[in-house]
């Protein structure tokens, strides 16, 4: 009779096939990803992964709840360094582009895969996503706080992630120039924006 597992042991298997899943999506994209792969590259039987999630669009969301997870708390050590609101909002937009290129599989994962019945009938998935969400006007609301931004703090918190998340992708996807990089483009569009939100005297 086999050993029952532990919830560690249970948890740690689980991780090693999110791992693979991550490292196949990497290699072949969503629709290339299936659970027999992922059996395959863990030398296990192909019914192996549906002891640990139900399908393959469960076991996305378990990749994609640990990456909005991490992304968040990338996110909100860095909003806490800095002396005042400004030094914070620029460490955790360093935050963001650091981890998007240190981890721009799991990044790329996080919003390019739809799933909106998972992200609306797994708590942990829509409690990821919204902790990930609220990173995004933490430090504006301190700016507005502070006097120096003025506006609703989450409609200017989404017009900067819209803005960061379109220049991380064009990054990624390598359309930026020599003349016109990653860097260069972000620091015009961060200029431009922050001059539209500054509060008026």
């Amino acid at each position: 009779m086999p050993r029952e597992l532990s919830a560690s042991e249970i948890e740690d298997f689980r991780k090693k096939l999110c791992d693979a899943a991550l490292r196949i999506f990497a290699e072949k994209g969503v629709e290339g990803l299936t659970m027999r792969e992922v059996a395959a590259r863990l030398g296990v039987s192909p019914m192996t992964p549906y002891r640990y999630f139900k399908d393959k669009d469960a076991m996305l969301a378990a990749i994609r709840t640990r990456a909005f997870t991490d992304f968040a708390q990338a996110l909100e050590a860095a909003a806490k360094r800095g002396k005042d609101a400004a030094e914070k909002s620029d460490a955790a937009g360093k935050a963001y582009q650091d981890f998007a290129f240190t981890h721009a599989e799991a990044y790329r994962l996080m919003f390019t895969v739809a799933q909106k019945d998972a992200e609306a009938n797994d708590p942990n998935l829509q409690l990821a996503v919204e902790r990930a969400r609220a990173t995004m006007s933490y430090h504006v609301k301190q700016l507005v706080n502070e006097g120096i931004f003025e506006g609703d703090p989450e409609l200017i918190g989404y017009v900067f992630w819209a803005s960061l998340h379109g220049l991380v992708m064009l990054e990624l996807s390598g359309n930026f120039t020599r003349r016109y990089s990653f860097r260069k483009v972000r620091d015009e569009t961060f200029r431009a924006l922050t001059k539209g939100f500054l509060k008026r005297a």
